[in-house]
Formats: C-alpha cells, sequence, structure tokens
C-alpha cells in the first residue's frame, strides 16, 4: 500500500544524506535501522527481528529466517537537538544492506551509489570477517564511513578492544568519539568527547528520553585522555590547526567538528560511538554525527564518465540544471507496480513521463513513474533531483549498472562489478505447465541479482543455476515457488569450477564442408598463452597482409568466447587465457562468418588440449568460533576437508579458527559442526579465492565428462 503522507521536496543538497547501514551478519544493522526509523518518525512502532515486524525486512524470507536478503530503501528525516546544524531538518535516503556473505551483491552496489555509510561493529566479537570484506568494498568506492559499536550492553562488550580491533583489522585510524558509561548490564549512557557532556538514557522501553548529566567523576581522567588524543588526530589532518595545537594555542569546537568533517570525508579518521540498538541508546547521537560528519551529495566529487560522442572523460556538477546523468543499481519485481528500477540521480532532474537514454545499452526509454520508495511502501512524485535515491517504472531494458543521462549529452558511467557465482545446481519444472513458468520466474531473478546466473546444459537439456552459496540459492528457489507459483525439482549443489592452461601452444581451426552448391571454408591458427589467476579472458588479432579478412576476426572471436563460456575439460568456463589468432586462410566463394566461427572453436579446442588444461576450484574463507573443548574435534574435521589451517585466536569465550578450505569439502558443513559442539560452534563462510583442483580430484571429473585430451 503506497504512503498517503507527501515528502518535503525542496532540500537543499547540503541537508540530504545518502547512507548505507553495513556490518557483519548478526551486528545489528537492521535492529539499529529501527530504531533510526522510530527516532526519525518514520515509523510509529518500533519493528522486532523475531516478530518478523522490521519496516525494511519486509520479504517473507526475511521475517522466517530473520535475517536481512535484499537492501531495502526508505526515506526519512532527523533534525538535531544541538551541535552546527541545530534544529535543520535534513533529509535521509537510508539502505539497510544485508550481512549474509551470499547477498554480497546487495551491499556492492549499494555502496556504487551512496555518499556515506555507518558501518555497526559487534561490541563483544569486535571486527569480524564480513565487515572486512563491506569495509574493502566501501573502500573500493570511496565511501566514508562511520562506526557505531554496538551491543554495549552484552556479556563482554569491550568498546576500546573494539577499536583496536578495527585499526588492527581495518587498518583504519579508528578513533573513540565518545565513551561508553557502563558496560554489559551497565550501560547506561555515552559521553561526547569534543563537548565533554554525558547523556544518559532513563530506561530501555524507548530510549526516547535521555538527559544531559554531569561527566561521572570517576571517569574524569579517561576523558580527558581520549579527547587528548582525538584532538591531536584532528589536528594531524588539518595544517591551520596543527599549527595552533603545536604553539598552544586554544581551538574551537567548530573549528574541531569542521575538521573532523572534512577528515571523515577524506577517510583519514573514522570516528567510533557507543551504543546499544536493542536497548536502544546511543541511536540518537550516532544520527547527529552522521548530520555533522558524513558527506552531503555537495561533498562528493562530479560524476566522472566517458562521453559517447568524443570518447574523452567528461564529468558534471551536481545541479538539478545540469544534464542528467543517472545510474541503474538495482532491480526489483514489486506485485503491486512491476518493474522497479532503483535509481541513483547524480546531475540534473529525472522526470515522471519523460524519455531518457540508456547509454550502456544506447536505447531509448520511457519513465513511467517515479517512486520514492519507503522499504515495500511507496509515494509518488512528479521528479527526482541531482543527489536522491528513488525507484522508477517503466523502464524495461535497464539493468543493474546501465546509465541513464540526456540523450543529448550522452555519457557513460563506470558501471558496477560483481563476483562470480561459486556454486551451481541443476533445476527441472515438476510440471510440463510449470516449464514456461519457470523459464519466466528464473530470467525475472537474473534481472533482480546479478550474481546469480542460469545456463542451460546443451548436452543433457538440464537448466544450471548459479549463485553464491546453498543459501542463497534455496533462496532463490523459495522465491520462485511463494512469487512465481513454480514447483520445481532441484539437484544436489554443484562446485562451480573452472578451466584453465598451464602452457602456451597452438592449435589449427579448419572447418571444411562441401555439400552440393556452395561450401563452407573457415580456417586459421590459434596460440594460447596462461595469464595470471583473476586476468580473465583476451582475445588479440595478429593478422597481417590478409591471410584472413578483417570481418571474419569477430567470427573467430565469437566461436573462441562461446567454447570458452562452455568448457573443453569438463563443461566449465575458461579462464585466464589469451588467445591470439595469427595465420589462416579462407576461400572467395565458401568462406563465411559462420564458418569462422566453428574454425575459431576447432582451434581453441585443438590447441587447449596440448596446453596442459587444469579445473581450478573455489577456496573459502572459513572462520569456526566454538568454546574450547570441541577445538580438537572441529581442527580433525577441517584437516580431512583438504583445509588450510591459518591459526586461531580468542575471542571472548570462545576461541576462533580461521582456515581455507576447497568448497568442494563443504557440503552440510553448518550442520555437521553443530552436531560435534553441541550446538555451540557457528561458522563464517566467504569466497576467497581460486586453486588447481589436484589431480586425483581433476581426473574423476574429467572422467565422467568424457575428455580425452592431454591432462595435467
Amino acid at each position: 500500500m503506497a504512503i498517503q503522507t507527501k515528502t518535503k521536496r525542496d532540500f537543499p543538497l547540503n541537508l540530504i544524506r545518502n547512507i548505507g547501514i553495513i556490518a557483519h551478519i548478526d551486528a545489528g544493522k537492521t535492529t539499529t535501522t529501527e530504531r533510526i526509523l522510530f527516532y526519525t518518525g518514520r515509523t510509529y512502532k518500533i519493528g522486532d527481528i523475531d516478530e518478523g515486524s522490521t519496516t525494511t525486512d519486509w520479504m517473507e524470507q526475511e521475517k522466517e529466517r530473520g535475517i536481512t536478503i535484499v537492501s531495502a530503501a526508505i526515506t526519512t528525516f532527523w533534525t538535531p537537538k544541538s551541535g552546527p546544524f541545530k534544529d535543520q531538518e535534513f533529509r535521509i535516503n537510508l539502505i539497510d544492506t544485508p550481512g549474509h556473505v551470499d547477498f554480497t551483491v546487495e551491499v556492492e552496489r549499494s555502496l556504487r551509489v551512496l555518499d556515506g555509510g555507518v558501518i555497526v561493529l559487534d561490541s563483544a566479537s569486535g571486527v569480524q570477517s564480513q565487515t572486512e570484506t563491506v569495509w574493502r568494498q566501501a573502500d573500493k568506492y570511496g565511501v566514508p564511513l562511520i562506526a557505531f559499536s554496538n551491543k554495549m550492553d552484552v556479556l563482554g562488550a569491550d568498546f576500546l578492544g573494539t577499536i583496536q580491533s578495527a585499526r588492527d583489522r581495518l587498518g583504519a585510524n579508528a578513533l573513540p568519539y565518545n565513551l561508553p558509561i557502563g558496560a554489559e548490564n551497565d550501560f547506561k549512557g555515552v559521553i561526547d568527547l569534543l563537548t565533554e557532556k554525558a547523556w544518559v538514557w532513563l530506561g530501555d522501553e524507548t530510549g526516547a528520553k535521555f538527559e544531559e548529566q554531569p561527566v561521572p567523576a570517576d571517569m574524569t581522567e579517561e576523558v580527558k585522555k581520549h579527547r587528548e588524543k582525538l584532538v591531536e588526530e584532528i589536528c594531524a589532518t588539518d595544517e591551520t590547526l596543527l599549527e595552533k595545537f603545536l604553539n598552544g594555542e586554544e581551538i574551537s569546537l567548530e573549528e574541531l567538528k569542521a575538521a573532523l568533517r572534512a577528515a571523515v570525508i577524506a577517510k583519514k579518521i573514522v570516528p567510533v560511538m557507543a551504543g546499544s540498538s536493542l536497548r536502544n541508546k546511543g541511536v540518537q547521537p550516532m544520527l547527529d554525527a552522521v548530520m555533522e560528519y558524513l558527506p552531503s551529495p555537495l561533498d562528493i566529487p562530479f560524476v566522472k564518465g566517458i562521453n559517447q560522442r568524443t570518447g574523452e572523460p567528461e564529468e558534471r556538477s551536481n545541479t538539478k540544471e545540469a544534464p542528467l546523468a543517472a545510474l541503474a543499481f538495482k532491480i526489483q519485481i514489486d506485485p503491486h507496480v512491476g518493474r522497479l528500477t532503483y535509481v541513483r540521480v547524480y546531475s540534473g532532474t529525472l522526470k515522471a513521463g519523460a524519455t531518457i537514454y540508456n547509454s550502456t545499452k544506447q536505447v531509448k526509454e520511457r519513465v513511467g513513474r517515479v517512486l520514492l520508495m519507503h522499504a515495500n511502501d511507496r509515494e509518488e512524485i512528479d521528479e527526482a533531483y541531482a543527489g536522491e535515491i528513488v525507484a522508477v517504472v517503466g523502464l524495461k531494458d535497464a539493468v543493474t549498472g546501465n546509465s541513464l543521462v540526456d540523450e543529448n549529452d550522452p555519457m557513460v558511467l563506470e558501471s558496477i562489478n560483481f563476483a562470480e557465482p561459486v556454486i551451481s545446481l541443476a533445476i527441472e519444472p515438476k510440471t510440463k505447465s510449470d516449464q514456461e513458468k519457470l523459464a519466466l520466474a528464473l530470467q525475472r531473478l537474473a534481472e533482480e541479482d546479478p550474481t546469480f546466473r542460469v545456463k542451460s546444459n546443451a548436452e543433457t537439456g538440464q537448466t544450471i543455476i548459479s549463485g553464491m552459496g546453498e543459501l542463497h540459492l534455496e533462496i532463490i528457489v523459495d522465491r520462485m515457488k511463494r512469487e512465481f507459483k513454480v514447483e520445481a525439482n532441484v539437484g544436489e549443489p554443484q562446485v562451480a569450477y573452472k578451466e584453465t592452461i598451464t602452457m602456451a601452444a597452438t592449435g589449427e581451426g579448419k572447418y571444411v564442408r562441401q555439400t552440393g552448391g556452395r561450401g563452407q571454408y573457415g580456417h586459421c591458427w590459434l596460440r594460447i598463452e596462461p595469464l595470471e589467476r583473476g586476468a580473465g579472458r583476451e582475445f588479440v588479432s595478429e593478422i597481417v597482409g590478409g591471410a584472413i579478412p578483417r570481418e571474419f576476426i569477430g567470427p573467430i572471436e565469437k566461436g573462441v568466447d562461446e567454447k570458452e563460456d562452455t568448457g573443453i575439460l569438463a563443461g566449465f568456463p575458461v579462464v585466464d587465457i589469451k588467445v591470439t589468432v595469427f595465420d589462416g586462410s579462407f576461400h572467395d566463394v565458401d568462406s563465411s562468418e559462420m564458418s569462422f566461427k566453428i574454425a575459431g572453436s576447432l582451434g581453441l579446442s585443438a590447441a587447449a588440449a596440448k596446453a596442459g588444461l587444469i579445473l581450478l576450484e573455489p577456496i573459502m574463507k572459513v572462520e569456526v568460533s566454538s568454546p574450547d573443548e570441541f577445538m580438537g574435534d572441529l581442527i580433525g574435521d577441517l584437516s580431512s576437508k583438504r583445509a588450510q589451517i591459518l591459526g586461531t585466536e580468542k575471542k571472548g569465550n570462545a576461541t576462533v579458527i580461521n582456515a581455507l578450505v576447497p568448497l568442494a569439502e563443504l557440503g552440510g558443513y553448518i550442520t555437521a559442526i553443530r552436531s560435534m559442539s553441541q550446538g555451540r560452534a557457528t561458522a563464517y563462510i566467504e569466497p576467497s579465492h581460486y586453486e588447481p583442483v589436484p589431480s586425483q580430484i581433476t581426473q574423476k571429473v574429467v572422467k565422467e565428462s568424457g575428455f580425452t585430451g592431454r591432462v595435467e
């Protein structure tokens, strides 16, 4: 149901914050988001994850599992009661992202379009694996962050230890911005180090009531020590303040806050705030800090792209009068309004009913409606301006990463890169009536999720779906059943191996057919060479003197690409390979694009058979957290799975084992460790890299595939 209230539209850019809430799974992102929505007046009741009543976790699967699966965008407002922006109303475009690594695509595409973020840390566990992953993602897109050390009320909460963990594991210049008053059951408030004011919450119920109190006498020295350190670090980022600091001159609060804001935006300092979202404490000061220190659309660099007419780099100013430049960052199929395209407008104005240009696909698109999103509720607006995040109805061709621009000033913005799937399974419809519905459902789901891939196995006739993990594919199958009413049989999960070569080789591809009348003639010589791991694929032509006409080079490349996609060794994609066409011949009458495409495919197969083909398998980073008494069994079990144990570390009452383990060995692993530890061990698993498969396992896979070429 659409929200009826009208949102104020004329916000100046300096009073807009496009922020995301990012963190490791279970650090408290959604709980924190719920408090933000309650205190900003967007909701009248705090949602509860256990009750399935949260605003941003609106999908049935999210409510049932208590996890975030898709990022949810929501627009809300906040008016600071103190500080440089006192009594000024801000508009916040907020995105709550998933913590589970299987849905890391949602974090990646959200960070691509956000100006700043709040990274939520678990005060009892410190920086965890997914925290490192989302930190790297934010770093990649240059997104400034402030940190919220959540769960100060839980057993083992250690605020300063969490900050040290951020400094050690993230390499961040993390500094306490406030200090907690008490910890665990005694946590009741925070002390702002810059203003030296204590804020104490009077109860747990809603946390809306808190009051200023004197700094507790037993914390005076600690506050002084940490304030001096914070002031010193702030001054070190600003030459004028540094000179004042070294000369012993007084520095005003306004100067310190302005310098800290500049330092946060430049990613030189990460201020850390203490709180407990579940106990409703510390969220309001964190919101004030978002307004004070995270960037507005005016603080980020002008959007850059490539001008399609000149091929030269170009940038657009972030004003609503400039030509339109926007990026589609998410597709969502909504049961009420159909296909929604989430868009970040970087410059210009996006108007309902207007025709815009999809410069990535070079097609015109018509904007049907423009919507402000409040999770799964919507509010229709006439136009969106530079600095806004909105959803658009009516775009037929746009997918994640496409640039939407003014047709008279076409430019292509930097797109979004996504990780490759690591696991696959076969899927087939239960009945004939499900056949057509299955194809449609898979197409729609693949549009929404760039890390979900669908392909058909020509030999078996099976449909293979691939994703980032077992949970990812489980959710996909569940969504097909609920949203698209498709009943399907699924096979066992299969590892997404890749193929590559270990040495250079040459091969001849010759396709000659004479079937009466005009024949077919295509002939090429290919040289293949291995590239560094992760380098991808490369195709080069060294044809000189017209041995092969230019118009047939493209078809050769297409034939090579298709063969690389379908695999040579065991049906898996070929990666990290350079293919060069260096010689060949043609026939004046019989040569065609099709014959050279087939010749390219044959040439690659011939060369690869002599190039030491090997399989690569995904290696997963595994963190197992368990009481000490089960360590022996858990380490022994990992060793039996071809694991490389990297070490162990103590965290609170648990010990964490860090290991690298082949994905092929991890089927049902979570269930297995629970039974080994009486349900007390937990595991976190994320993709790390690809490594060659041991020869005996390679031989087994190759035997099943029927390949007869040379295998290392």
